[in-house]
């Protein structure tokens, strides 16, 4: 198998923003989606910090999820007994009818995170997402303010050089921070596989078809593929040019609908 050495930079670097974050900015919390991006950063936060998880892990939940993601959760927080909270999502009659039908439901999401800001007043949330999966994506920070309701104004960012991060930010702000946010999809995968991470199995193929991606079951469609193993992932990875969020639907609305929903604080 691989060793894949290239990770252990990434790893480290990783590592080193996550105690960045717990040292100078509290409370802290980290929203886990379940998904392959977040149990590789739960992962990672187990090695910081010597097998513990010493803020909680939360799951914003619209009661959505496939069932076998709920499966994996409820298996994970058993073996690994890390703290998890679980905060149900606002109901989509609810939210901005103006936004297509799958976006509008997406932002069950947003709206079920600012009542949990606005409620709990946590400082800092952890997040698991990557420059690479969405253009929006991109032009986020690793130690990334927004307004206390989620507000983003992706024009008005700090500066990051030299791993030099700004963490002091006025009362009424909260920081977002990404620490996988160098990484890639083809990153992961290769350090799951490496790590022996474990992982939810719809990401492998059955009958020609696995989800690429993971999100609620009215807005998310498996991709058509027959990679079974994580080597076949990573194999097709290498060489395809499908985008990875190709099975989401809300990615399919209207141009503009993802960066409204960003801008008004979606993860």
């Amino acid at each position: 198998m691989p060793m894949y050495d290239y990770l252990d930079e990434l790893e480290s670097r990783t590592i080193y923003i996550l105690r960045e974050a717990y040292n100078r900015v509290k409370p802290l919390g980290m929203l886990w989606s379940i998904g392959k991006d977040s149990t590789a950063l739960l992962w990672m936060i187990r090695k910081a910090f010597y097998g513990r998880v010493p803020f909680p892990m939360i799951q914003l939940d619209t009661e959505m999820e496939l069932p076998e993601v709920y499966e994996f959760r409820d298996q994970l927080v058993k073996d690994w007994g890390f703290e998890l909270k679980v905060e149900l999502c606002p109901p989509e009659e609810e939210m901005d009818q103006t936004l297509p039908p799958a976006t509008r439901s997406a932002t069950r999401k947003t709206e079920g995170l600012r009542n949990l800001l606005l409620r709990d007043q946590y400082r800092g949330m952890i997040l698991g997402i990557r420059r690479d999966e969405q253009s929006m994506r991109a032009k986020e920070r690793i130690f990334s303010p927004r307004t206390l309701d989620g507000k983003w104004d992706f024009k008005d960012q700090p500066a990051e050089l030299w791993d030099q991060y700004k963490t002091d930010f006025p009362q009424g702000t909260h920081v977002r921070i990404h620490p996988i946010l160098h990484w890639t999809e083809l990153d992961i995968w290769r350090y799951t596989l490496r790590e022996k991470i474990p992982y939810v199995p719809l990401y492998l193929s059955q009958n020609g078809k696995r989800y690429r991606s993971l999100g609620e079951k009215n807005i998310t469609f498996p991709i058509d593929s027959n990679a079974s193993t994580l080597e076949e992932i990573i194999a097709e990875l290498e060489v395809t040019r499908q985008p990875e969020r190709a099975g989401r639907a809300m990615d399919h609305d209207s141009e503009d609908s993802f960066e409204r929903l960003r801008a008004g604080g979606y993860m």
